[in-house]
């Protein structure tokens, strides 16, 4: 674990990938992602420091699922539409709230863990603006599942290209 807590380990690329097809459902699950990370920072902070290394992975497995059911239950009773649609990828949030545990993001500063999460919405939204951008000129291929695929492809080779040093003199 060289560097923890970053976008590449990060288990969230089915939810970046399946979720972004509309920059609405994006949001919602962003707004949950946020909600239930920051619940269970809360959680584990009182927890942490309480238990030992194997009681605290099942306290935290255990306070995710909880977390994340609860967060479905009123999700489905708000708009049983959108959890249909990001019901599958919301229950992925329990696992990464305990990865997150685990690679040491709720131990790292503020600023660190803010950045992140902000990394990770600007990230969602702008591939759900612009799935849906292409999907309404006529790109169709841009609103499926490969085809956000694809886009995200292109935004890493786009962003890898455009922050790697002009290696010419």
């Amino acid at each position: 674990m060289n560097k923890p807590s970053t976008l590449q380990n990060s288990l969230m690329l089915a939810p970046l990938i399946g979720a972004t097809d509309a920059w609405t459902t994006a949001l919602e699950l962003y707004v949950m992602f946020v909600v239930l990370i920051s619940a269970y920072g809360m959680g584990m902070q009182r927890l942490r420091d309480r238990l030992p290394a194997p009681a605290r992975l099942i306290a935290g497995l255990m306070l995710a699922a909880t977390l994340t059911a609860c967060a479905e239950i009123a999700a489905q009773a708000c708009s049983l539409q959108w959890h249909q649609h990001a019901g599958v990828y919301a229950g992925l949030i329990a696992l990464q709230c305990v990865v997150l545990e685990h690679t040491g993001f709720f131990r790292s500063p503020w600023r660190d863990r803010l950045r992140l999460c902000g990394l990770f919405g600007a990230l969602m939204l702008g591939l759900s603006v612009l799935r849906e951008l292409l999907g309404n000129s006529g790109l169709h291929l841009a609103a499926l599942v490969p085809g956000g695929f694809i886009l995200l492809g292109l935004l890493i080779a786009a962003w890898q290209a455009w922050s790697r040093p002009n290696s010419s003199h």
